[in-house]
């Protein structure tokens, strides 16, 4: 693939996962505006309804590849020495996986009862 095509991709990428994170903040919003769970228990039925969970899980790996592709361009424009680059590419991508990893156990725990 050709550099034009890669930031293309990266360019696309970007503006799909900002449309669908936008739409479920806007959900997340209003929905925890007006119809704020009592409790911990409500919290948990909430998350588990088969929409809430989908689009929750969904939106993880959107938003963790929005925020990769973000830092990669920050990072390959601002950063010159490319060991310091490199360094810095693999600690980012070390922490999202990590968070994407730590959001889907909690979001997939929740629904199970001890």
């Amino acid at each position: 693939m050709s550099r034009h095509a890669s930031g293309l991709m990266a360019w696309l990428i970007q503006r799909a996962s900002a449309v669908y994170l936008a739409l479920l903040m806007t959900y997340l919003l209003i929905h925890f505006t007006f119809y704020a769970p009592a409790d911990h228990a409500a919290l948990v039925t909430w998350i588990t309804q088969p929409l809430v969970n989908s689009g929750l899980l969904l939106g993880i790996p959107l938003l963790l590849i929005h925020a990769w592709v973000g830092i990669r361009d920050v990072l390959i424009d601002y950063v010159h020495q490319l060991a310091l680059r490199l360094s810095l590419l693999m600690l980012f991508a070390f922490l999202f996986i990590a968070t994407g990893l730590w959001l889907f156990k909690a979001i997939i725990t929740a629904g199970i009862q001890p």
